[in-house]
């Protein structure tokens, strides 16, 4: 096949145009490098089978000429903070839902058979379901979201009516190697700088899904793979795992990691111990559906964690990011 990835430079995006590449795809990037990385993809630029285009999505004309030719899309292009939302939500609404637009008008001409969307586990806000099944109560307690709901809507929309057949992954919190935000990250950068002190965002007891990004590009692609010989024209699928782990567990396995024994300090948060406005304090996927496909991930949190840990030390020293 001939496949487009959006966002194809950044963490997730990347390694699933590996994946890809690897299985001997035609493969094209798009992608504006304000999150995501040449270095990501550099193994692949002088490849026969690869093409990368840098821009931005925001352009209408720069993603209809990113999607000619191409059988199928794999949609990850986004700003990935959810704490942003508070601070920019125009800047979210462009980034996530904007560029979602442009997309679906760029494919409903273009004769693309095939939209992959990586959304996120916060369409459901604060959870009335756990572990919490495809078809529960969506009501998003951020910006961020608000907009990855609003781009599933608009996908639903779009494959409905234009005849392509769409798919949705509701992502976990996705970790591993190449990752550049979240609560791994940011411990290990600010271990790197104090030692003997760790702050901790909220109550410390914020307790959620961890996947690493082997399980869920491997996830992606089976379920695609699924998809494509079913009938139906939209689909929604959890990626997750079926344990959880605490903020504070976390801090512990990377103060661990790094030999460290640092003074914890709480910052207590907002609305019963959250980390920021909007953040979901209890989230656990039901992953039920992605399993009867035959896809299961291999780690479970607390080693997806560790995993992550040991990668991205790794990395910091090798590129002597902090």
């Amino acid at each position: 096949m001939k496949i487009l990835v959006t966002g194809g430079a950044g963490f997730i995006g990347s390694h699933l145009v590996d994946g890809f590449m690897e299985k001997g795809h035609e493969v094209r990037v798009l992608d504006d490098l304000s999150a995501g990385s040449v270095e990501n993809i550099e193994q692949w630029v002088t490849h026969e089978g690869f093409e990368f285009i840098k821009g931005d999505m925001r352009n209408l004309n720069t993603v209809r000429k990113a999607v000619e030719g191409v059988d199928a899309v794999f949609h990850l292009a986004a700003n990935p903070e959810v704490r942003i939302g508070d601070q920019n939500p125009k800047l979210l609404y462009e980034t996530n839902v904007l560029i979602t637009y442009n997309l679906l008008e760029a494919i409903k001409d273009s004769g693309t058979e095939y939209l992959v969307f990586t959304s996120s586990s916060t369409v459901y806000g604060d959870a009335r379901v756990i572990p919490t099944p495809e078809d529960a109560w969506l009501e998003p307690i951020s910006v961020y979201g608000g907009a990855k709901l609003a781009a599933e809507a608009l996908i639903s929309g779009y494959a409905h009516t234009f005849g392509f057949r769409a798919l949705i992954f509701r992502l976990a919190n996705i970790v591993g190697e190449r990752s550049t935000h979240g609560v791994i990250y940011d411990f290990i950068k600010k271990l790197r700088k104090n030692s003997k002190s760790l702050e901790i965002l909220g109550d410390g007891t914020q307790r959620k899904s961890y996947l690493h990004v082997s399980d869920t590009v491997e996830g992606i692609l089976h379920i695609f793979e699924h998809f494509m010989k079913r009938s139906k024209s939209f689909e929604v699928y959890n990626l997750g795992n079926e344990d959880w782990i605490t903020v504070k567990e976390i801090a512990k396995i990377v103060s661990e990691e790094m030999g460290l024994s640092p003074v914890f300090r709480f910052t207590g948060g907002v609305d019963g111990g959250r980390g920021w406005k909007g953040d979901v304090k209890l989230m656990l996927l039901s992953i039920e559906r992605a399993k009867r496909t035959g896809w299961k991930p291999k780690l479970n949190s607390y080693q997806a964690v560790r995993k992550t840990v040991k990668e991205l030390l790794g990395g910091y020293n090798a590129r002597a990011q902090v």
